[in-house]
């Protein structure tokens, strides 16, 4: 199966103006363009195509709602996860053969507590009764497309270790952050042992092995050339297990700096990865890709992908 996923998915209408905004919670951050992922929003993206959500989240300020972060960047404080998934589940109303994948995560470094009350919010949310009519029940497994039709399924890469051992249910798949190599080419993250289950998963998101002066070709060469390598293990071997390839990525502090942005769609005078993966993927129509989440979907001139 192929899903085609965006990254950093809440990041869609972060900008200059919203950052200063909210200056009086995150205190001075890097510029907008350094966190902002995409530009449509979740309810747009369903409507291009996406099936696959990855988003961070944190306290709001005030500690009592959940929020959504990028690294350091607050990025709507009014808007909590219920919301969001509200949305979600009228569109699902709407289109009940369809089936989405949400990942959430945790977001390190937002100054917000990852304490026993947040957990305990995110568990309830997962076992309400309306999470029983639009969550795949089913857990340590993807389970089958019959199953998910109408539905969301978990990714899920945060931890309950706050709560009690009474609070054992859960749903979707763990995706254990510990097992999760940072900046990782080429991670395998078993999810479920007894079944030999197993998640393939690339993303290195940050150039780091290039020089800060080596140009946006070089950076979108190197992330290119990782993603494609990834998702040709995915059409050649493990053809029942998951895989996961994020074609996002950024090299901020290169002079000049690779946005999120130009990573994705070029400066202008290079193209970026989601031009260069388009006619690759073209070309091998009717194969198995997986899960190709990228940065700036639909975003001309990549608006194929």
């Amino acid at each position: 199966m192929n899903l085609p996923g965006t990254h950093d998915s809440a990041t869609w209408n972060y900008s200059d103006a919203t950052q200063a905004s909210l200056l009086r919670y995150t205190g001075p951050i890097q510029p907008a363009s350094v966190f902002r992922c995409q530009e449509n929003s979740l309810l747009q993206a369903l409507n291009d195509g996406i099936r696959v959500f990855d988003l961070r989240y944190a306290y709001n300020p005030g500690n009592d709602t959940i929020g959504f972060h990028h690294s350091t960047a607050l990025l709507a404080p009014q808007t909590t996860l219920e919301d969001v998934l509200f949305g979600l589940y009228s569109w699902l109303d709407k289109h009940p053969t369809e089936a989405i994948l949400f990942s959430l995560n945790y977001e390190q470094g937002t100054g917000t507590p990852n304490d026993a009350k947040l957990q305990e919010h995110l568990y309830n949310i997962f076992q309400s009764d309306l999470a029983k009519k639009y969550w795949v029940q089913t857990n340590g497994t993807l389970g089958t497309l019959g199953q998910a039709r109408g539905k969301l399924t978990l990714l899920q890469r945060f931890t309950y270790t706050l709560l009690p051992a009474t609070s054992s249910k859960r749903i979707g798949i763990f995706l254990d952050g510990a097992d999760w190599t940072d900046n990782g080419k080429t991670i395998e993250l078993v999810y479920n042992q007894p079944k030999n289950q197993v998640a393939y998963i690339e993303d290195y998101y940050y150039m780091d092995e290039l020089a800060a002066n080596a140009g946006t070709a070089a950076n979108v060469e190197l992330k290119y050339n990782t993603t494609i390598a990834h998702i040709q293990n995915a059409t050649t071997y493990n053809q029942d297990q998951l895989y996961i390839s994020f074609a996002s990525a950024s090299h901020n502090d290169a002079v000049p700096q690779v946005s999120p942005k130009i990573m994705a769609i070029g400066d202008g005078n290079n193209v970026g990865v989601n031009q260069k993966l388009l006619p690759w993927l073209k070309a091998r129509k009717g194969k198995r890709f997986g899960v190709v989440s990228e940065y700036f979907e639909c975003t001309s001139p990549s608006s194929a992908i």
